[in-house]
C-alpha cells in the first residue's frame, strides 16, 4: 500500500511545527520545523538548528503538523 501525499496546513498553522516534503531537481526534499510564515506563495519553516527554509507553495507535495520535538537528553 503507497502513502498518500497530503498537504494539510494552512495559514492558520503558523506558529506550530509541520514537516514538509517538497519537490527538489535531485528528487525530493523534506524539512521539519516551525511554521514561521507563509505569504507571497512561500512558506517559511525554521529548523531545528536555526536554519530557516523557503518553500515555493507550488514545489511542496506533502505536509502536516507535528508534535513537539521530544527533549534532547541532557550530559550524563
Amino acid at each position: 500500500m503507497a502513502a498518500r501525499l497530503v498537504i494539510a496546513i494552512t495559514t492558520a498553522d503558523i506558529g506550530a511545527r509541520i514537516t514538509t516534503r517538497r519537490r527538489d531537481p535531485e528528487g525530493f526534499r523534506d524539512a521539519v520545523g516551525i511554521l514561521e510564515s507563509w505569504d507571497g506563495g512561500v512558506l517559511r519553516v525554521r529548523k531545528r538548528d536555526g536554519t530557516l527554509v523557503e518553500i515555493a507553495e507550488e514545489m511542496l507535495v506533502a505536509a502536516k503538523v507535528v508534535p513537539a520535538a521530544p527533549p534532547r537528553p541532557g550530559p550524563k
